[in-house]
């Protein structure tokens, strides 16, 4: 399937979880966790839709943020997860994953004919 196709309340059911394991491996910026979730197969993630949640977790205490020097250009807002924010990191994706293997279970399950007798 084409990342483009994600339906967009899947991205928003997982966005968090992805942005806070992002984050995980380091400080970064808006751009280049967009970047990172492009890259992962996510497709195109909106400035729109990344700085509201980004926002979200820091007024929750699981980032903070940082401005830095750009390098011959303008700074840029680095986003760093608290101790707090790691342990979020960690429960969100444990719960991510029971999640995922409840649903797969679901939609691994279901019979091949079972839309035919609609």
């Amino acid at each position: 399937m084409n990342t483009e196709q994600w339906p967009t309340e899947w991205l928003r059911g997982v966005l968090g979880v992805c942005v806070l394991r992002i984050l995980l491996e380091g400080p970064s910026y808006g751009y280049a966790i967009t970047q990172r979730l492009a890259a992962s197969g996510l497709g195109a993630v909106k400035g729109g839709t990344l700085y509201p949640l980004l926002g979200r977790l820091e007024e929750a205490g699981h980032v903070e943020v940082e401005w830095r020097p750009g390098d011959g250009g303008p700074g840029r807002k680095f986003y760093a997860l608290t101790l707090q924010g790691r342990r979020h990191a960690d429960e969100q994706a444990a719960r991510w994953a029971d999640f995922t293997t409840i649903t797969r279970r679901l939609t691994d399950g279901a019979p091949a004919d079972a839309g035919s007798e609609r």
